[in-house]
């Protein structure tokens, strides 16, 4: 029974994303909720934005399900508290795609929702108000991670898919049925959604997506911390995109940019300007963080000696892709010049 509730779970976020897009992308053409490419853009044509509105909707739709079926009676609150936390951020990331937001109003509303989310965390799990400015701060820092990263094909699709897988053995491994359902849910609608961000006409997640993407994955982080679920579980799988967000942060206040303002010097930016395609560059982040997210599995619960080699390794992943750019610079574009 449990299996079946789970599969049919699943599989409405699945469907509803994969399907949703041939009706939402005439209305938002007709909109005029476009992407314009301009020279710091990673495509060159004019695409409709805006479709995470689906993912959205696949996620939301299964998560109320779970309620409705009694999947996850257990932890009603829990899910309640997620989903409204996601939906608030994929609202404001819809009305940014639609009429745009200044940037403190912005960060400001992203602060709350992490506030708001944890505090009623904090207040149904049992644990100290202590946590409501950490997960404020989790909640919007990811976010806007999502945001920044998601800048080629691919990339956000296969971070939702990754991610979430992650978080569903976290939950299986934790004895917390809400975490692998929530797991699920999230990589199935990120999963229907990839197709029609590769294929021939395809579309973007817009910031809708971007804030769902991120503040999907930060609340089920901060539920689950509070919950009690090993450090190691929330935090390895998305150690690759902190990285790059964080490197990237300082790197251009450092150099006197505004670091809010549109750009190409993300890691995986600069994987395309070195010759790899948005796919390699997207599957070449994504197979960094399986490579963190199991290293961090691992080190959960292994013994000191192997909890610090596996650590060890998750930090070599991550200084190798950190210096990615660098060491294939000419050697992708020369070796698409061989003959033969």
């Amino acid at each position: 029974m449990l299996e079946l509730q789970l599969a049919l779970v699943v599989g409405t976020s699945l469907v509803l994303s994969a399907l949703l897009p041939f009706v939402l992308k005439p209305v938002l053409a007709k909109l005029g909720v476009l992407d314009i490419p301009n020279e710091r853009s990673s495509h060159t044509t004019v695409v409709i934005r805006g479709v995470g509105i689906t993912v959205a909707v696949g996620i939301a739709a299964s998560l109320v399900l779970s309620l409705a079926i009694g999947l996850v009676a257990v932890d009603r609150s829990l899910i309640v508290i997620i989903l409204s936390m996601l939906s608030v951020a994929a609202l404001l990331g819809w009305i940014e795609d639609y009429r745009g937001i200044s940037i403190r109003v912005r960060a400001v509303l992203q602060l709350m929702i992490g506030a708001v989310g944890t505090a009623a965390l904090a207040w149904t799990i049992g644990q100290s108000f202590w946590w409501v400015p950490v997960g404020a701060l989790a909640v919007a820092a990811y976010i806007n991670a999502a945001n920044f990263m998601d800048g080629i094909n691919g990339i956000s699709g296969m971070h939702g898919v990754a991610v979430g897988a992650f978080y569903a053995i976290a939950g299986m491994l934790s004895d917390q049925l809400w975490l692998v359902v929530a797991g699920l849910v999230v990589a199935a609608a990120f999963a229907g959604f990839l197709p029609w961000n590769l294929g021939r006409g395809f579309v973007f997640l817009g910031d809708v997506g971007s804030y769902l993407l991120g503040a999907s994955i930060a609340a089920i982080a901060v539920t689950g911390l509070l919950a009690g679920v090993y450090l190691e579980y929330l935090f390895s799988p998305v150690l690759i995109y902190l990285a790059d967000t964080f490197t990237t942060f300082l790197r251009r206040v450092r150099a006197g940019d505004r670091w809010y303002a549109s750009h190409r010097e993300h890691v995986y930016q600069r994987l395309t300007d070195v010759g790899l395609t948005h796919v390699q560059s997207a599957l070449l982040v994504t197979g960094c963080s399986v490579l963190t997210g199991a290293a961090g599995f691992v080190a959960a619960t292994a013994s000191p000696f192997v909890a610090v080699a596996f650590s060890l390794l998750a930090a070599g992943v991550v200084v190798l892709y950190l210096y990615s750019p660098r060491l294939l610079t000419g050697r992708v574009k020369a070796s698409r010049t061989l003959p033969g």
